[in-house]
């Protein structure tokens, strides 16, 4: 599924236009990514959590050329699933709505 398409099942199951389904998926995902550039955590419960993963510089490889290349340190968006989810897709969960 992608965003558009989130977009229109919203807007069906809600009963609203697409115009306001767009804008209620935009501040859904604008606020978890503001949260996240705060460097806290967002959690849906039984879905899963979205947290910051912080990475210290290091040096690394270019493969190409096998020259040492300095990684500066680095903050990146991680996902954990929740286990009601992991059990639900595991099992098979039908695909209805």
């Amino acid at each position: 599924m992608v965003k558009s398409e989130l977009i229109e099942r919203v807007a069906e199951r809600a009963g609203i236009t697409l115009f306001k389904a767009e804008e209620l998926i935009d501040v859904f995902f604008g606020s978890i990514t503001n949260a996240l550039c705060q460097g806290g955590r967002v959690e849906i419960r039984g879905f899963g959590a979205f947290s910051v993963k912080e990475y210290k510089a290091y040096t690394g490889r270019n493969p190409k050329t096998g020259a040492e290349v300095m990684v500066p340190p680095k903050r990146l968006p991680v996902w954990r699933t929740g286990t009601e989810l992991r059990q639900r897709v595991d099992s098979g969960f039908s695909k209805k709505g």
